[in-house]
């Protein structure tokens, strides 16, 4: 069974950091892309970032591009949102995925989802 364990969420003033963690088992990440995902309350899901192991590619969009670094410890089957300058748009759950699916690397589709974890940022 994939499993999809994410730390790290919490309260932090606008202009703070935090950096969240997910291991994963089940699969690894020398073979599968893996990301975060996050949803505020009252708006759609948004695709966050993503990094492949297997074609070295990463990706992080726009909106929190220069401020989120995404990074992976393939010996520790675990990835890392380091997120810098955090803005009160910034709040959301925050959703550790696995691209298991079809397609290839961060283009593969999303089938494994872990537990939310929180991000509250304060202004």
């Amino acid at each position: 069974d994939v499993q999809l364990q994410a730390s790290g969420g919490g309260l932090v003033q606008s202009g703070g950091s935090l950096r969240l963690s997910c291991t994963a088992s089940g699969f690894s990440l020398a073979a599968y892309a893996i990301g975060w995902f996050r949803q505020a309350p009252g708006k759609e899901r948004e695709d966050v970032a993503c990094i492949s192991s297997s074609d070295t590619s990463t990706y992080v969009t726009a909106s929190v591009k220069g401020r989120f670094t995404i990074s992976s410890d393939n010996a520790k089957n675990t990835a890392y949102l380091q997120m810098n300058n955090l803005k009160p748009e910034d709040t959301a759950t925050y959703y550790c995925v696995g691209f298991t699916g079809s397609g290839y690397g961060c283009n593969a589709g999303v089938d494994d989802w872990g537990q939310g974890t929180q991000v509250t940022v304060s202004s």
